[in-house]
């Protein structure tokens, strides 16, 4: 009896094991299959077929030069004289010092390799043909961008220190300041997701948006759900987007079906598979227009994971400004202006003027001064905006960025306004995005402590804001990071803002944000294992390339 049960009990356990095998078998099979479908779709997206069709021409050109090259040593000593001449150029360019070292190092090191990717990558500005378009427009629009004495006047008698600011913005980069706008802060996608929402459901004549990543989902999805709904009421809506930011999240053609929705859609730079200098400039920018009245912008772009419905780098933190008033003027401006390029058209810009469809007078809200940024011309707009913030800082200057490589210049401000006794704070993403773009962000880490300059890491995930305030009374809201890219090669934009309501609003979301945050200590930055800070190292000196 006793073996009987035995036996039974043994196939029972053999029974089990097959079950848990077959299962098994099951789970691996599945996943066999996810991960074919996953390559098969990689292997027919556009981004693939793209890239390796540059791939091709760039591995065909420099074997082409390479064989070249190497036909005669007399070939080789050209090509060191041409590399040295190259150098040469690009240290007597206006450009940033650190984009000369890096493209110094590399064409000397490397030559071959070096000329090449220079010859293909190495200019930080659009072509000729694209600048005298574009220039052909903004002077369409410049005329009409005229700031008020009475408002500047105003503003000098308030604040010396705050008008040297704005006058910079008006006299160098043609952007007035307002004052009859009412501003309001939001501390993440999720809140100012359905403030977007109540705006659309409100238009009557027109709608512009433009941004640099749209992708399906929800945030998206819906915002086309109104916009095919208030087309058919015979509102005009227009929609820019950024091919190269779209390449990953969006089908090629996506747009058709847009527009057969009456969308009108116009993409900035369209991702060809050819080898060209003008896919280092990109349309950063965000910005939401609603009747000439209502304007948007920030670091939140058309995609779920900005209003969290996806998870990605934990919790997703990002903020944006709503304007109401006449400085949307400036927004319509900067959209009509890049629209009318892209599409190669003009307009009757003054039938987008605020007081067209507002005839009840706005309520003023401080001082509120929307700029723009273009790779277009040599001023850094953007860049120095944050650098006479910093230098003019009294008591404290509090920043979110989500990356934080800069050039000599911005890391001596920091550390020299820290040294005088401003209350420097600078928080950065805790989980990163993008590692080797992460590790760069640490590598100024030390550097920055060590002068009096509080570094912080946000804990629950990824921050992606750009914002600055000053003394509770500036504030600067935009899409412009602290890096290479934002500063000096992308169309980025934001908000200047001297005693709105929002000034105090970024203030209590830095505290609360910081609060949540890891400062970060010497110990961090010495206890970093030797790899890391060599990687650092050759991070920091290609920097103005990543």
């Amino acid at each position: 009896m006793a073996e009987k049960i035995e036996c039974r009990n043994q196939l029972r356990i053999l029974e089990k094991s097959c079950n848990i095998g077959d299962k098994i078998k099951v789970e691996i099979q599945k996943k066999e299959v996810r991960f074919m479908k996953k390559i098969s779709k990689l292997i027919f997206s556009r981004v693939f077929i793209v890239f390796l069709a540059i791939a091709v021409q760039f591995f065909w050109l420099f074997n082409f030069l390479w064989r070249f090259t190497m036909q005669s040593q007399y070939m080789y000593i050209i090509l060191d004289v041409l590399a040295a001449l190259v150098v040469l150029r690009i240290v007597s360019r206006w450009m940033n010092p650190s984009y000369k070292l890096a493209w110094t190092f590399i064409i000397l090191i490397f030559p071959i390799l070096g000329l090449f990717i220079y010859l293909v990558f190495g200019r930080s500005e659009l072509t000729k043909k694209t600048r005298e378009r574009m220039d052909r427009v903004h002077q369409e629009v410049c005329p009409l961008m005229r700031g008020k004495e009475e408002t500047e006047r105003k503003l000098k008698e308030l604040d010396a220190q705050a008008f040297a600011q704005s006058n910079y913005i008006s006299k160098w980069v043609q952007f007035p300041v307002y004052e009859n706008t009412k501003t309001k802060y939001y501390r993440s996608g999720e809140e100012m997701f359905p403030a977007m929402l109540e705006a659309l459901e409100q238009a009557e004549h027109y709608i512009f948006l433009e941004y640099f990543i749209l992708d399906a989902g929800k945030m998206f999805d819906k915002v086309v759900e109104v916009l095919e709904r208030k087309v058919k009421e015979g509102v005009e809506v227009r929609l820019i987007y950024d091919d190269m930011g779209c390449i990953t999240t969006m089908p090629a053609h996506f747009y058709r079906a847009l527009q057969a929705k009456g969308i009108k859609c116009a993409a900035f730079n369209p991702f060809r598979p050819i080898l060209s200098i003008i896919m280092n400039n990109r349309d950063h920018r965000k910005i939401f227009v609603v009747d000439g009245k209502v304007a948007f912008t920030g670091g939140i772009n058309l995609a779920d994971e900005y209003i969290n419905e996806v998870e990605r780098f934990g919790y997703w933190k990002d903020t944006g400004i709503r304007l109401e008033g006449e400085a949307v003027w400036s927004f319509t401006c900067m959209f009509l202006e890049m629209w009318n390029y892209i599409v190669r058209s003009t307009e009757e810009y003054e039938k987008f003027m605020p007081h067209v469809h507002q005839k009840e007078a706005f309520v003023s809200d401080g001082f509120v001064q929307p700029y723009g940024d273009t790779p277009l011309d040599h001023e850094n707009t953007g860049e120095n905006v944050y650098l006479n913030m910093i230098n003019r800082a009294k008591d404290y200057i509090y920043i979110f960025t989500p990356y934080l490589i800069v050039d000599n210049e911005m890391l001596t401000m920091l550390c020299n306004a820290a040294k005088c006794g401003v209350d420097v704070r600078i928080v950065t993403p805790g989980i990163p995005d993008k590692k080797l773009v992460y590790l760069l962000t640490q590598a100024d880490y030390r550097r920055l402590i060590e002068n009096g300059v509080r570094i912080y890491q946000y804990t629950p995930g990824f921050l992606h804001a750009k914002c600055f305030v000053c003394d509770d009374v500036l504030a600067t809201v935009g899409s412009i990071n602290m890096d290479y890219r934002s500063l000096y090669l992308h169309f980025e934009c934001g908000v200047f803002m001297y005693r709105s309501s929002a000034v105090l609003e970024v203030k209590e979301d830095m505290l609360d944000t910081i609060a949540c945050s890891q400062e970060i200590t010497l110990e961090f930055c010495e206890s970093r294992p030797w790899y890391i800070r060599l990687v650092q190292s050759f991070l920091r000196l290609i920097a103005p390339l990543l």
